[in-house]
């Protein structure tokens, strides 16, 4: 109860930021990033958006993937209009599909720039089961499997450009506090609706890739640890907001529950609060594998910290990304066998 009578009077946490928050506020610790190479996913719209506008203001060089080119052109028209003298590159990028984040990552490490900030924002929450056209589930598709693929391509140039620069790479993965809604095997849900053998249940969908958004920060940060690589991966829960993501959920029970709920949604600076703090501010430096709710630092489901789950996911999705990835083949006991050096 006390708990939650701070959060709405957005008392500030041990970073000295709270619920209320926006991002402007916390980045401002980091007024100039000028030396900074950014790639935000899903910021056309929402949160991304401002996060984008956000690090721009501070300097950032963005990069800005899209499936929809014409609205990343019209973002960046927006953010050059605010601050002349802005570098933002616009690239084509459908999380859904393994090609098309394998061509995007060719095409960044075709430019020779560096990569400081990796922030993997975008997402969906569809009504109705959808299927990628490499055979996995959509939601978990988008909001994970494309996000997983992505930092894997771009992982080495993190790391060279950390040791170059002496600048520590930092990566940010957008989850939500929805994803302690799941229980159970990751994988075999996964499975089950993807190949239709359960009715599709979008909340537990999209539950689930939340959940592995967490799973992966957690392998990756012990990963980066066994590299001894200067950079640092950790996940937010950005908070309840109205944004695009809830454009396929309109109707009455939505604006009811939105309704309700008016003293918790967050504003859309006051969301983009906590990705900009943990890309940016000097009081994260060296954390890793952590969960960042309200800019401080919180725990996530038990089922989230689990490290066989974490390591059992990466080896399915190492297998789900492959260039031709096996459209039958991801039941648990299809899964490559555990390799300690594998990356």
């Amino acid at each position: 109860m006390l708990e939650t009578v701070k959060y709405l009077m957005g008392s500030a946490g041990a970073s000295g930021f709270g619920a209320k928050s926006t991002a402007e506020e916390v980045t401002e610790a980091s007024p100039d990033l000028r030396s900074i190479t950014a790639i935000i996913t899903g910021a056309t719209s929402g949160i991304g958006a401002e996060t984008a506008r956000v690090l721009a203001k501070r300097g950032a060089r963005l990069v800005l993937p899209a499936r929809n080119l014409k609205a990343a052109e019209e973002t960046k028209a927006r953010i050059a209009a605010d601050f002349p003298g802005s570098h933002i590159i616009v690239l084509p990028l459908d999380l859904s599909s393994v090609s098309s984040v394998r061509s995007f990552a060719s095409r960044f490490l075709s430019l020779r720039l560096p990569l400081h900030l990796l922030i993997n924002n975008a997402g969906k929450f569809p009504h109705d089961l959808a299927i990628s056209e490499d055979g996995i589930e959509m939601t978990f598709a988008t909001n994970y499997l494309g996000h997983f693929l992505l930092t894997k391509l771009l992982l080495d140039k993190m790391v060279e450009t950390a040791r170059v620069t002496g600048i520590q790479g930092r990566i940010v993965n957008v989850s939500s506090n929805i994803h302690g809604w799941f229980s159970g095997d990751v994988i075999g849900y996964l499975d089950l609706i993807t190949r239709k053998r359960i009715p599709y249940d979008a909340t537990k969908a999209y539950a689930l890739s939340k959940l592995a958004n967490v799973l992966h920060t957690k392998e990756l940060s012990e990963r980066l640890k066994e590299m001894d690589a200067n950079v640092t991966v950790n996940c937010v829960h950005p908070g309840v907001v109205r944004t695009r993501l809830t454009r396929e959920r309109e109707g009455f029970v939505t604006d009811l529950t939105f309704f309700l709920a008016s003293k918790l949604v967050k504003t859309i600076p006051q969301a983009a609060a906590t990705t900009c703090y943990v890309a940016t501010h000097p009081n994260v430096a060296g954390a890793s594998g952590k969960y960042f709710v309200d800019c401080n630092e919180a725990s996530p489901s038990s089922l989230a910290t689990n490290r066989h789950e974490a390591a059992r996911l990466w080896r399915a999705s190492e297998a789900m990304a492959e260039e031709r990835p096996q459209r039958t083949g991801l039941g648990p006991d299809s899964l490559p066998p555990n390799r300690p050096d594998e990356m």
